[in-house]
């Protein structure tokens, strides 16, 4: 019953976003037709009058992928899942991302679409009023749910099963989070010595053999077994006493002392399954990040058109060769694709390198020389101007890479890989990253793994958007190129 009331909360809450969208939508068009009510209300006296005015039905278009924007990247966000966890600072940022990839999606529609009457100022006032109107929004709901659950309303009962370090643990979380409306009915041993014993301020009621009296003789609504391994052969009566009577379990999964690695439950045609990943994006944001990259590579793609053009006569005509590089390269998961950049050195480069590997400037196993002979003068240009990567926006839409993430190594740096350098695979490579954005070849090979390593582990859509802002710095004043 509890986890239906979630789920209907769930969807009158995304129901209850998508008004706030649409009263949003509607004020910014109305202030955007209506500049003069700016002067009304005395917000803006300064303000001059904004340009021409086009007809509001056009914008009306637009409404059904505005409204879906917002859902797809408030439910990527993890704005639809328990409060019961979130504090405010964690509330306003999701929707401050969510605010921001909307942005992004009507501004680049409004361009590939060549739809001329999106104004700017309608996109920005949109952008405000819809995020303070849902900060305004979570900020009530919030407050009100906490204040109820703090004075014993909307609470879970909870039976604990297990009174190890675990178990304490979680007891002193519910302890002090109050407001996540837990209470603790009891805890459950094997052990019949442990009877009656308090283990911070919760005591011992039952053995596992006690669970189905405790179950009929008070209000459980979920029954939380935090147990060692060792447990695991010996309560699958306590869970079959749990499913006779429709009452929710959860087994704590940390069953094993991973550093990395966290636990995601799942179920292939009723098989429940217990899986482990060091990724930590949910499936909604990898397809958020996936539309990003599309949309981001077409748009790249057809503005660089005239450019790539130029650049393809520019190679030909100062180098003898093709003007596309193709190399082999490692993606996600070790899978090869090939990768394409415009090529910036002479012809016959690659069997070059054995003679050159001695001056080999960088640590470990990718190959960074200064002043490599074999660069030409147009390819060096190239290559402080991170304008010889172009072409990989091809590679992007094909889905072989993504806008952000790890560069893609060589097949024969992988094979030389230690261990825990092959984890930076687990992402797709990008066309930037952390090193990329943090100096270059300025970075060792050492720190460049670290970094790889860091986005992988702590990945989000908020992460690759700071990526992308340093990137541009570094790309136009040349940081660590070479």
């Amino acid at each position: 019953m509890i986890r239906e009331r979630e789920q209907l909360f769930r969807k009158l809450l995304m129901a209850l976003d998508m008004l706030v969208v649409m009263a949003s939508f509607f004020a910014a068009l109305i202030l955007r037709q209506h500049p003069h009510l700016f002067y009304r209300l005395d917000l803006f006296p300064g303000m001059q009058v904004l340009d021409e005015l086009y007809n509001p039905l056009k914008y009306f278009n637009m409404l059904p992928l505005v409204l879906f924007a917002w859902w797809a990247s408030l439910s990527a966000s993890g704005l639809y899942e328990s409060f019961r966890r979130k504090n405010f600072f964690e509330i306003i940022w999701g929707i401050v991302k969510s605010g921001f990839f909307t942005v992004i999606v009507m501004a680049t529609t409004g361009f590939i679409l060549k739809l001329n009457f999106v104004s700017r100022s309608f996109i920005m006032l949109f952008f405000a009023i819809t995020c303070l109107l849902l900060i305004i929004e979570r900020f009530s709901i919030v407050s009100i749910l906490r204040r109820i659950r703090k004075k014993g309303y909307n609470s879970k009962n909870i039976l604990l099963v297990g009174t190890g370090k675990r178990a304490e643990n979680f007891i002193k979380l519910v302890h002090k989070h109050n407001e996540w409306g837990f209470r603790v009915l009891g805890l459950i041993d094997v052990d019949k010595t442990m009877l009656n014993k308090v283990i911070f301020e919760e005591k011992v009621i039952g053995v596992l053999d006690d669970i189905p009296k405790i179950l009929d003789e008070k209000v459980v609504d979920e029954v939380m077994f935090i147990v060692p391994r060792s447990w695991l052969s010996i309560i699958e009566g306590s869970l079959l006493a749990c499913e006779a009577r429709g009452i929710r379990t959860s087994i704590a999964a940390d069953f094993f002392n991973l550093d990395i690695a966290r636990s995601v439950s799942t179920e292939i045609e009723g098989m429940p399954l217990l899986s482990f990943q060091t990724t930590v994006g949910a499936e909604w944001q990898l397809l958020l990040k996936r539309i990003f990259d599309v949309i981001a590579s077409v748009t790249g793609i057809i503005l660089s058109l005239p450019m790539f053009l130029a650049l393809i006569i520019m190679i030909r005509s100062m180098s003898r060769g093709p003007a596309i590089f193709k190399q082999t390269r490692s993606g996600l998961n070790g899978r090869r694709f090939i990768m394409y950049k415009f090529r910036t050195m002479v012809e016959d480069a690659e069997a070059k390198r054995a003679d050159l590997e001695k001056f080999n400037s960088m640590n470990g196993f990718a190959f960074k020389m200064h002043n490599d002979p074999r660069v030409t003068r147009f390819g060096a240009f190239l290559r402080r101007s991170s304008l010889d990567e172009l072409p990989q926006l091809f590679n992007v839409l094909k889905g072989e890479m993504s806008i952000v993430g790890p560069r893609p190594p060589l097949p024969s740096e992988v094979e030389k890989y230690e261990i825990w350098q092959r984890r930076r695979l687990s992402m797709k490579p990008g066309l930037t990253c952390l090193w990329q954005a943090n100096g270059r070849n300025n970075v060792d090979f050492d720190k460049w793994m670290k970094m790889d390593l860091e986005y992988t582990d702590t990945w989000s859509l908020g992460l690759d958007f700071k990526i992308l802002l340093k990137t541009i710095p570094a790309v136009l004043f040349s940081v660590g190129a070479r």
